[in-house]
């Protein structure tokens, strides 16, 4: 027999099971849905993650006080990092100037960071207030303006809002060189950083002003101490580097006394791209337990079609049907089964995928202004098509190959 029979006789079966076929389609249209769906979800964390990851300066290297082993630099620019919780070990001009004499250190700087009561047009709000060294601040940070500069080393009581701040927060927007009040004193705004920037809801100032202005600041104490590496490959070196070298500028000898923790935003690049693909991994094989199902149904659906079409092997036989015909019939009914399947699946999968972003998953969303949110990507579609072509035929062969060895003689005769 020639292809365009197979195709032909195993739609003819498809059209004439229209119930039961149909019910064994949902379950592949289930199983691909889920899978291209969730595949669709983690790539669009990934997505997000790496765009996330492309705003950090992988050379960047934060000390903090107080020791803990899940210590991170998750935190980045722009978050609210707060007090230290150890209120008896602070960071100190005496920690910089140990690290100053370290090789592969470009930039090393002390930040201090609070939450202060800020007026503007006669409207208050509790915001975050980083104060930094402004003479290299500018060449660590990754955060850009829209409108205005970043801080200079002649600044004091200026300072560098967010987009979040400049535009949302008052009811009246903040534009550059207005001036905005932090307990009770005048502060002018010389620059707004872009919305894409992780500072979108922080304040910047020179840490010489901002030290007068949070509560419990003192001078020559940092919350943070941030260098910034020559490159990214001598960060892991740097980075324990930096541990001998404060152990011993504070008198520590065992590990378990010491009082800071160093972290580097490269390790913590790597741990979360680990972490995302993992999850995607996971939930994908979740998702594929429903392929197995559907499997299951189209083996189940396959094995009654012989049973009811016994006779009419018999009668193909009879009048010369090989058993390779009988073979490639039951496939090609089995193939379109997972064909249909996978399509509706893909267009299941990509209506999921849409519904993310309204259900408030703003991991799907991009980094840049303009984006969609949606990550599916032709091949994803693909992917799926062939994978339901591929369930079908694996579930269709051990009946279809049943179905090839009756004899003519007793499928025939058969009740």
């Amino acid at each position: 027999m020639r292809q365009s029979t197979y195709l032909k006789m195993g739609l003819n079966m498809l059209v004439h099971s229209k119930l039961r076929s149909w019910l064994t389609i949902i379950g592949i249209v289930i199983g691909i849905g889920s899978v291209v769906g969730i595949l669709s979800l983690g790539d669009a964390m990934q997505e997000q993650v790496q765009s996330r990851l492309a705003e950090m300066d992988l050379a960047k290297i934060t000390i903090t006080p107080g020791y803990s082993k899940a210590s991170s630099d998750m935190h980045g620019p722009g978050g609210n990092w707060g007090k230290s919780t150890t209120t008896d070990v602070e960071l100190t001009d005496k920690d910089i100037a140990a690290l100053r004499g370290l090789n592969n250190i470009t930039y090393i700087e002390g930040e201090i960071f609070g939450s202060e009561p800020v007026i503007y047009a006669a409207q208050n709000a509790t915001l975050s207030i980083t104060g930094v060294d402004p003479q290299v601040w500018r060449y660590m940070t990754t955060l850009k303006t829209q409108s205005g500069r970043l801080l200079e080393p002649s600044d004091k009581y200026v300072a560098v809002i967010g987009s979040g701040i400049a535009s949302g927060t008052y009811k009246q927007d903040i534009g550059v060189n207005q001036i905005i009040t932090i307990n009770g004193k005048a502060v002018r705004v010389v620059g707004i950083l872009s919305e894409e920037g992780q500072g979108d809801r922080n304040i910047y100032m020179p840490i010489d002003g901002a030290v007068t202005l949070i509560a419990d600041a003192q001078n020559d104490v940092y919350d943070s101490i941030t260098v910034k590496a020559k490159s990214e490959d001598v960060v892991d070196n740097l980075t324990e580097d930096i541990v001998d070298k404060l152990m011993i500028s504070r008198h520590i000898v065992n590990d378990n006394d010491r009082d800071f923790s160093v972290s580097a935003s490269k390790s913590m690049a790597e741990s979360v791209t680990e972490m995302t693909s993992s999850m995607t991994l996971f939930l994908g094989a979740i998702a594929a337990v429903s392929l197995l199902v559907g499997a299951v149904g189209i083996a189940n659906t396959m094995f009654t079609s012989v049973l009811e079409k016994t006779k009419e092997i018999g009668t193909m036989k009879a009048i010369g049907a090989k058993n390779r015909d009988i073979l490639m019939i039951f496939l090609f009914n089995s193939a379109m089964v997972g064909l249909v399947g996978g399509v509706l699946g893909d267009i299941l999968g990509a209506f999921v995928s849409t519904l993310f972003p309204m259900l408030g998953l703003q991991m799907m969303r991009g980094g840049g202004s303009g984006s969609s949110g949606i990550y599916f990507a032709p091949d994803l579609m693909a992917l799926g098509l062939i994978l339901a072509i591929m369930i079908g035929i694996i579930s269709g062969v051990v009946p279809a190959y049943r179905a090839s060895k009756l004899k003519p003689v007793d499928a025939l005769r058969y009740e």
